[in-house]
């Protein structure tokens, strides 16, 4: 695996336990985006998650959405 292969799975992982900490589906997720505009449905963001592809502005966004206030590069 690659190192990039690596940070893409570690942030997958990442996003995917701060929302199961925070008890927020990927239709919550989506609805909350929307309401950020940035149009977002439950398909698209599973599909960003199963594959671990987004771009950063996507994770901030998302972490803003969930209510996370500060990630710290460590716990990633």
């Amino acid at each position: 695996m690659s190192a990039e292969q690596e940070w893409v799975d570690r942030t997958k992982r990442f996003m995917k336990a701060e929302l199961k900490r925070r008890d927020v589906t990927y239709e919550d997720l989506a609805r909350r985006l929307s309401e950020m505009d940035i149009p977002e449905t439950k398909a698209s963001v599973a599909s960003k998650l199963s594959r671990g592809g987004f771009t950063a502005a996507f994770f901030l966004a998302s972490m803003k959405a969930i209510g996370c206030p500060a990630v710290r590069v460590e716990d990633i």
